[in-house]
């Protein structure tokens, strides 16, 4: 059972903001006789998620940095996805804490421990069954986060819109739109690319509205689509914090930069590769 909560079980979150806490998204699962609470939260010292375990007799509070939400999922994924002989137990680290995935059974099924040990806050976990089917439990959790990993991804704080009219952008030198003649489709000779590069008209252009984000550890880029009256360009954003900052890059030069950033991400695919999995250690099983 899943709805959503208009209060996430209230409270501050420990290690939050207290009262200088943005609420941005609230969502409740029930699991059993258990209710879970999911509380995307944001204070002047970042953004976190707050999930909450709650019975009749106890109530535990666990608190993931924003950078972690999307390992979470990742790590809910295997648990959900794996045979039974394949799961083992997890640790992965995020910043100054670590956080233990625990499998075990009892009376009731086989659960996911998920505990929080930090420096600044005594131990911490929550229990989540396995669930009678595979909508439920574990699923139905993973199904949350995946919802929360991607709305968090679209919060842009009020300080981080960007208000510049795209007349005005700043860095926006004469060169930007080079190529495009106002009032006129640009020609392939003009824009200096080649005849086999189908570019869209600049009405479908303008019609596009196209915006995407990414999230890279505490950083947040942002592309967007936009024209003015030198033409069309696409604006990539660096967020990080309350600091913006912007590079414009024509059109025309739109493939040029597509080559270039595949040509590093071919030559260090395999060191990114790596860094990928460097978060989350498996726990060897102990000895018997």
């Amino acid at each position: 059972m899943e709805g959503n909560s208009g209060g996430g079980g209230g409270g501050a979150a420990t290690g939050g903001g207290g009262g200088n806490d943005v609420e941005l998204l609230c969502k409740t699962l029930q699991v059993e006789h258990k209710l879970f609470y999911f509380d995307l939260k944001e204070n002047p010292r970042g953004r976190y998620l707050k999930i909450s375990e709650k019975t009749s007799a106890t109530r535990s509070t666990i608190i993931v940095p924003s950078s972690g939400i999307s390992w979470f999922l990742d790590l809910f994924n295997y648990y959900v996805n794996s045979e039974d002989q394949e799961l083992f137990s997890k640790e992965l680290q995020l910043d100054t804490k670590i956080f233990y995935f625990d499998i075990g059974e009892n009376r009731r099924g086989r659960f996911l421990k998920v505990s929080e040990a930090s420096v600044s806050r005594n131990r911490s976990t929550i229990i989540v069954p396995a669930g009678s089917s595979r909508d439920e439990g574990w699923a139905a959790f993973r199904n949350i986060l995946a919802e929360i990993n991607e709305a968090s991804n679209l919060f842009i704080l009020p300080n981080q819109k960007n208000s510049e009219s795209p007349e005005d952008l700043v860095g926006l030198s004469d060169d930007v739109g080079a190529g495009f003649i106002s009032g006129q489709p640009a020609t392939s000779s003009e824009l200096n690319v080649d005849r086999s590069v189908d570019l869209p008209s600049q009405d479908e252009i303008g019609n596009l509205g196209v915006s995407k984000v990414i999230r890279v550890d505490q950083k947040r880029f942002f592309f967007d689509l936009g024209s003015n009256n030198r033409g069309h360009f696409l604006r990539i954003s660096e967020v990080a914090g309350s600091d913006r900052s912007s590079i414009i890059l024509p059109l025309s030069g739109l493939k040029q930069f597509h080559e270039v950033v595949g040509h590093f991400v071919e030559i260090t695919k395999d060191r990114v590769e790596g860094l990928a999995a460097a978060n989350v250690r498996t726990v060897d099983p102990p000895q018997r």
